[in-house]
């Protein structure tokens, strides 16, 4: 936690932030994406979101402003509701402009944060990257992809089985049908393989469940 309080203030920083308190903005991303209901969606997410930038080509100046987005891109996670997104997207331009930071940069990073719905291709080099790595999960190897596939329906434990049954199949049929599922050739070579294995498994056992 103390090591990515440090990383959001000195992100902060880099992004030009002027005023505020940016120990303060990290604190409270923190306490968000760490609540106990967040099964998929919590700290680990987020840590592993960032590694996966860290490891990626590009430059400083592009890793920054999707790193910023990574931090907000699931701050606000309601399972039950379908503008997540949207208020994600409100926090950070918020949370920035009070940092100071400056009002191109704070748009930037909102409208990144919105490609997480991840309802079309993102045509600039920057959105491919942040989706490439929000979906890097379903080519993780099996038994993670099995880990996550479990995390997401504790995260939808209401919803009855045949119910999520169809809409979990619907998800998972939709990125399987794009081609390519990864937009960059780095993520492409090193996870599409994978994934589509991953989903081409999960899909058939939703189809079959009783």
């Amino acid at each position: 936690m103390t090591r990515l309080r440090d990383r959001f203030a000195a992100l902060a920083g880099r992004l030009g932030a002027a005023a505020g308190d940016p120990p303060a903005v990290a604190d409270s991303l923190l306490a968000a994406w760490g609540q106990p209901a967040r099964h998929y969606h919590g700290l680990e997410h987020l840590a592993d979101c960032l590694a996966r930038l860290d490891e990626a080509p590009g430059s400083a100046a592009e890793h920054d402003v999707i790193a910023a987005a990574l931090w907000f891109h699931d701050a606000v996670y309601d399972p039950r509701t379908d503008d997540n997104e949207e208020r994600s997207a409100a926090w950070a331009m918020h949370a920035l402009q009070t940092l100071g930071v400056p009002s191109e940069v704070c748009a930037d990073v909102a409208r990144l944060v919105l490609l997480t719905r991840h309802d079309s291709a993102p045509r600039d080099a920057a959105g491919r990257l942040l989706c490439d790595i929000d979906l890097s999960i379903l080519g993780r190897p099996q038994a993670e992809f099995d880990q996550y596939d479990r995390q997401i329906r504790a995260e939808y434990a209401w919803v009855p089985d045949e119910a999520y049954r169809v809409g979990r199949r619907r998800v998972l049929q939709a990125f399987l049908e794009r081609r390519p599922l990864f937009q960059t050739e780095y993520f492409r070579r090193r996870y599409e393989a994978a994934a589509r294995a991953n989903l081409e498994r999960a899909v058939a056992a939703l189809g079959s469940a009783a």
